[in-house]
């Protein structure tokens, strides 16, 4: 029996999918690039996509708070607010046919950032970091992150992201053990400083101290939440996962391009890992699911081969991936460039990625009504 049926009725469809009893929307970390995930997910609820559970990783945790922490009719419009407020410190330059002037101006945008900050995110600190108590916050960052736990309570029900219909999981990094740490609003109550705590990206942003224990980004370890949510599936799944930087691209020809390549390969490299180990364990539980299928009767019974099938036993999941594909403009400081015109590219690249996927639904619905284990990207040019 397929995982989807028809006489269930927890059966659910969207406009153009069938959805199993759990579809996640999992978030990597990357600061400016987050607006490409605010129009993914407003593509998906005009597509009628009911999201159960999102997970995030620095800038995804943001996001992910505002979606869980806001009712439907509010979670488009409250992220839009965010990223409005976030790209409101420089103007919404014309778009120039010429594109090493666009990476200019792009370049010269990240650089007011540095210089200014970013409004609801971050400020400079008045005085640097050699000049602050050791020890303090103001000693560990360049930037005060201060205005963000503003933002966040001023645009989240924080009862609602804890206690509603969306599950919340938002991963961080112990500065002392380095240790990496998920808190989930199942098991944790979650609010401003476990977002924040997410995304402390050092040494620009300070780390959050969470009752005596303080944590840093959690990109740091791992740029994509994928595994939390895979280990604690607890129903057939269909998973969006959205990167914002990708494993593939040409080689370098200029420094600006070395900048570029080396920040998408030391953040995407971990979640294609993550990804692959996660297909594999599932390929090679399912080779023993094939060979206990085998076993005579009078071995079914016997307590090894009981133990065995529990560890191989798993629901299956449909793995979507939506990467956000650099343009050729865009160079090493793309992760801390918050202009307006390049926030709303983004954007709606995020809603282009989601159209393009829903277009060839029928590939990603065949896996979820069969009850099959499968990845796809379906926006790869």
């Amino acid at each position: 029996m397929s995982d989807i049926d028809s006489s269930s009725p927890r059966r659910r469809i969207a406009k153009t999918l069938p959805l199993p009893d759990c579809v996640a929307l999992v978030l990597q970390g990357g600061g400016a690039l987050g607006s490409f995930q605010a129009g993914v997910f407003e593509a998906l609820a005009q597509a009628e996509v009911e999201i159960d559970w999102v997970a995030g990783i620095s800038i995804g945790a943001v996001n992910a708070a505002i979606i869980a922490g806001n009712p439907p009719e509010r979670r488009v419009e409250r992220l839009r607010a965010f990223w409005e407020l976030l790209t409101s410190g420089l103007p919404s330059f014309p778009i120039f046919p010429d594109e090493r002037l666009r990476e200019f101006l792009h370049e010269w945008s990240a650089g007011a950032v540095i210089a200014q900050g970013v409004p609801g995110f971050f400020r400079p600190r008045v005085l640097p970091p050699t000049f602050a108590s050791p020890g303090s916050c103001e000693a560990l960052s360049f930037y005060d992150s201060t205005p963000l736990k503003d933002t966040l309570d001023s645009l989240i029900d924080w009862d609602l992201a804890n206690e509603g219909p969306i599950r919340l999981s938002v991963g961080a990094v112990e500065v002392r053990t380095g240790n990496f740490r998920y808190f989930d609003s199942r098991t944790d109550r979650i609010d401003a400083r476990h977002i924040m705590a997410s995304g402390a990206l050092p040494p620009g942003l300070p780390p959050v101290d969470i009752d005596g224990v303080m944590y840093w980004d959690g990109g740091l370890v791992s740029n994509t939440p994928l595994t939390h949510v895979m280990e604690h599936q607890d129903a057939a799944m269909l998973v969006f996962q959205v990167d914002l930087f990708s494993a593939t691209a040409e080689s370098p020809r200029t420094m600006m391009d070395v900048m570029n390549r080396e920040k998408e390969i030391r953040y995407s490299s971990r979640t294609r890992q993550v990804t692959n180990e996660q297909l594999k364990l599932r390929q090679e539980r399912e080779a023993i699911r094939r060979v206990l299928a085998k076993l005579p009767k009078a071995l079914c019974e016997d307590p090894d081969v009981v133990a065995l099938k529990a560890q191989a036993a798993e629901l299956p999941v449909a793995l979507v991936h939506l990467i956000h594909r650099a343009n050729a403009w865009e160079g090493g400081s793309r992760d801390f460039e918050f202009s307006q015109r390049t926030m709303r590219e983004h954007w709606q690249a995020g809603r282009d990625g989601i159209e393009r996927t829903l277009a060839q639904s029928q590939v990603v619905a065949a896996n979820i009504v069969d009850g099959r284990t499968a990845a796809f990207d379906l926006t790869r040019r």
